[in-house]
């Protein structure tokens, strides 16, 4: 097996594991952190250090960060919460038809209740034009929710530059930072974002443990989505799972100190991957090298079905599109988005690297890949 999935998931760290365990094992852990008693403050005292840590790893505030499940709920608590909490502002959203289903999922929910959403199309590249955003804002516009790095083409927003154009027309704006918080450089307090969600598991820490950024700024704010115990300011109660949120924190310690290595890493394996196949006829990059995250490649091979080329994969794990669509016989959304034909997009695989991957391993897939390629165009010729 040659694990080529990593924007799904990833392997926890092992010291993420150790650091894990140590907090569950140490005397007094199981103690609620809402207690006011000595073990009760002890595991609150756990969870102000992964916080320390998170908010360095972000550059932030501790106190900014709200706990949540992952990316999913963080951004149904940012686009619903903020959205309800600032109705009065206005009705109209917008973001892009390339977000992943957390984000266009609330959305569409947003619009049943009354809002009307702008959907926006991104540039061939994956891009979005500055220039169409401005035109979308209107007087009653009120949020603005477009991710950083997409997860099935790897393609990297002008955050900043978005950004910059909510601020001056008052307009809020929320980031997915799933697949880039813990693999690129993020300046909270620079950036003009005011909600940003981000998750574990997606750089090397557990399952289940998120935050959500929330911007100390006059407007920013969220209607919470649950409600109980009261803790984290009311906006997202619920006893927090402390031995999840110490491997978070951990996670970030490591981000923070391996963010360029990795990069560099990740860069060398996807220049060599794509130095591996690019002759192959009928290739196809979708997004762009130039404006892409490193750890994602994603390509079509005309000619190919998709669901054929990953079977002929094996034992390389891959995906189909994204992998929260891989069990989908639909072509992918956010390809198509792109302007990909239902053909070319059933035909793409996403390969992610990582931290463990190899040369070797990147070698291997090469060899896998064309012959994949070769093979299927030898058994079905295109008419």
């Amino acid at each position: 097996m040659i694990y080529l999935d990593y924007a799904a998931s990833t392997p926890v760290d092992p010291a993420v594991i150790e650091s894990m365990a140590v907090a569950m094992a140490a005397p007094g852990n199981y103690a609620n952190p809402s207690s006011t008693h000595s073990e009760g403050r002890y595991s609150n005292e756990l969870i102000a250090r992964a916080a320390g840590q998170l908010a360095e790893l972000v550059g932030t505030s501790p106190d900014r960060l709200i706990w949540t499940s992952g990316a999913t709920e963080s951004d149904n608590l940012a686009i619903l919460g903020a959205a309800t909490y600032r109705e009065d502002r206005g009705r109209h959203l917008v973001s892009m038809r390339t977000e992943h289903k957390a984000v266009t999922d609330p959305f569409a929910t947003l619009a049943q209740r009354g809002f009307e959403v702008t959907w926006l199309d991104p540039d061939p590249d994956g891009r979005l034009g500055l220039d169409k955003l401005q035109s979308a804002l209107r007087d009653d516009t009120q949020l603005v929710s477009v991710m950083h790095v997409n997860n099935e083409t790897g393609i990297v927003q002008d955050i900043a530059g978005i950004g910059e154009l909510c601020r001056e027309r008052g307009v809020l704006y929320h980031v997915d930072a799933a697949q880039s918080c813990g693999k690129l450089p993020i300046d909270l307090d620079a950036l003009p974002v005011d909600l940003m969600s981000m998750t574990a598991h997606k750089f090397y820490g557990p399952k289940g443990i998120g935050a959500l950024y929330i911007a100390d700024r006059k407007g920013v704010h969220v209607d919470p989505m649950l409600f109980g115990g009261g803790q984290q300011r009311r906006l997202r109660p619920g006893t927090l799972p402390t031995q999840q949120i110490v491997g978070l924190g951990e996670t970030a310690a490591i981000a923070t100190q391996r963010m360029a290595q990795d990069l560099e890493h990740l860069r060398t394996l996807r220049d060599r991957f794509w130095a591996g196949i690019q002759d192959l006829p009928g290739l196809i990059v979708n997004g762009s090298l130039e404006h892409g995250f490193p750890g994602i490649l994603n390509v079509s091979a005309a000619g190919v079905e998709g669901e054929s080329l990953l079977l002929a994969l094996e034992p390389l794990c891959v995906a189909t599109g994204s992998a929260c669509n891989s069990k989908s016989q639909e072509p992918s959304y956010v390809l198509r988005a792109l302007g990909l034909s239902d053909e070319l997009a059933q035909a793409a695989i996403r390969f992610s690297f990582g931290r463990p991957t190899t040369e070797a391993e990147v070698d291997t897939a090469i060899a896998l890949y064309r012959g994949a390629v070769t093979r299927l165009r030898q058994l079905a010729p295109a008419a």
